[in-house]
């Protein structure tokens, strides 16, 4: 049951990641084409991170309640419909065209929590000494997704602007009809009393748990400062080197590649080593070491070390944290305690960019100097805090 059951979790990350890296590089586009402003168009990018930030602990809440098979089936269909969506409204022309983009988008990233429920199914189906190696699938579904979606979008609109969302449409459409034959279900809400809070209410609960909430917000600080590199190393790389758009995708593609080959099978290896704790720290403090230097390399082999750098530390920082909360967690809550965690993410998302845009406006290294020293502390935090804790004293009977 295991085998076909995580090829499939890592299929819905995956296509969902590729449907939104299909999207993401074209949407400027329709600036032009339905006569959308640049506030618009904002809206429309950040309409998704919204809805995964609401919408993430709802349907982990729920999958603890009914099972994460049907939530998962839901949720594909969905993405399946909102991308069919996208494409029809790029047919289109004028306000309505424009209007149902920001539908389509919106529906999206509903459906786009479902990314909480996968990592409970790979929770219900992993000891907990594994799970944070299993988590770095999510990551590497994230990785392959970011490097391949913008590629096959920017192919597929040779068949015209309304292609990449029948594309996406199609790719989800498959993964719900694969997970419809082959997906068992992992978790029996019969078998444990599943508290019936209120969504609000049991995130505040979940934050409020020390341990937890402080994984909580670490990875919201690790988010928030990789989302701050993202929106503005194309700007950066435009000044200091006088890249295009074509060169800023092959250094996103390095950095994703190195993402891919860590959480792809590095990560359980780092992690029998060093143990979770030890690699959050180091995480942010690669992070903030390669942040900080960015604006200042001043020649391509110091750009790449420094974004090799960056990029091993982000992608050593997810799995070990989720595996922890994870692990910290109660079985009849870990969707709803992930789905908390998911959107912290989401929320970085939100403010990551504003912020970095803001301070690069004012000066180009004042993004990467602050973002820099803020990793710098939380890792400081996260040494003072984790570093007590080891893989033999964590508290795996909770799982």
């Amino acid at each position: 049951m295991r085998k076909p059951s995580l090829i499939v979790i890592f299929l819905t990350v995956f296509i969902d990641l590729i449907g939104f890296g299909i999207v993401m590089p074209i949407l400027p586009l329709y600036s032009e084409r339905f006569g959308a402003n640049g506030l618009m168009i904002g809206f429309i990018i950040a309409s998704f991170s919204v809805m995964q930030f609401i919408f993430s602990p709802i349907w982990g809440r729920l999958s603890d309640r009914y099972g994460r098979r049907p939530i998962l089936l839901i949720s594909l269909a969905g993405g399946a419909i909102s991308y069919a969506l996208f494409g029809w409204a790029s047919m289109l022309a004028g306000p309505w065209g424009l209007w149902l983009i920001l539908a389509s988008r919106t529906f999206a990233g509903i459906c786009g929590g479902n990314i909480t429920v996968a990592q409970a199914y790979i929770a219900d189906i992993t000891p907990p000494n594994l799970r944070s190696a299993r988590m770095g699938l999510v990551g590497l579904a994230f990785g392959l997704g970011f490097i391949l979606g913008p590629a096959i979008g920017a192919l597929s609109t040779g068949w015209g602007i309304s292609a990449p969302g029948w594309l996406a449409a199609g790719l989800c459409g498959s993964n719900f009809v694969l997970a419809c034959i082959i997906l068992p279900e992992s978790w029996k809400p019969s078998s444990e009393h599943v508290p019936s809070r209120p969504s609000l209410a049991q995130g505040m609960r979940t934050l409020r748990e020390t341990q937890v909430g402080l994984l909580i917000f670490l990875f919201f600080v690790a988010t928030f400062c990789f989302a701050c590199y993202e929106t503005t190393l194309a700007l950066l790389v435009y000044h200091a080197f006088d890249y295009n758009q074509t060169h800023v995708g092959y250094l996103f593609a390095f950095g994703g590649l190195i993402s891919a080959v860590v959480q792809g099978g590095l990560i359980r290896r780092l992690v029998n080593r060093w143990g979770e704790p030890a690699l959050i720290c180091g995480s942010f403090f690669m992070l903030g070491l390669s942040l900080a230097a960015l604006p200042y390399c001043r020649n391509n082999a110091s750009l790449l070390l420094s974004l090799a750098v960056l990029a091993f530390g982000s992608s050593i920082n997810r799995p070990p944290t989720f595996g922890l909360i994870s692990n910290l967690t109660v079985p009849a809550e870990q969707g709803v305690t992930l789905g908390v965690a998911q959107s912290a993410g989401s929320l970085a998302r939100i403010f990551g960019p504003i912020f970095s845009a803001a301070l690069f406006d004012l000066q180009p290294a004042l993004p990467y100097v602050a973002c820099g020293a803020i990793a710098l502390a939380a890792g400081g935090i996260a040494w003072h805090l984790l570093s007590r804790y080891s893989p033999q004293n964590l508290p795996e009977s909770k799982s």
